[in-house]
């Protein structure tokens, strides 16, 4: 079964799409979590980071070249930025579509909370 980011790259649901190439689709976050929230998705689906193959390699490359423009774009690489892929339940992954999320426009403190 198709999972919502499948669909939104092939243009069955809409999304505010920033990017798209051959390779790969960004969009907005429908529920962001900074002012900028990006995701980039494979347009290739892949469920997760343990689904990755040798041959992904390059197009892996490519979503982090991509997260690099579009943080130039939005105005926020000089300031910084964070990129962070979740991997299953444990890492908070929602839609088994691997993405990389481009967050950032304000201060975005510590990336896991210690306990």
């Amino acid at each position: 079964m198709a999972t919502i980011f499948e669909k939104i790259v092939k243009g069955k649901l809409p999304a505010d799409i920033v990017y798209q190439d051959d390779q790969v689709t960004a969009f907005r976050d429908i529920h962001p979590a900074a002012p900028t929230h990006i995701l980039i998705v494979p347009n290739k689906p892949i469920p997760t980071v343990n689904d990755v193959q040798p041959e992904d390699e390059p197009l892996l490359g490519h979503m982090i070249y991509v997260a690099k423009l579009l943080a130039e774009k939005e105005g926020i690489a000089k300031d910084g930025y964070r990129l962070i892929i979740n991997c299953n339940q444990h890492g908070g992954q929602e839609v088994y579509h691997l993405h990389l999320h481009l967050i950032g426009g304000r201060p975005l403190g510590p990336m896991v909370v210690r306990k």
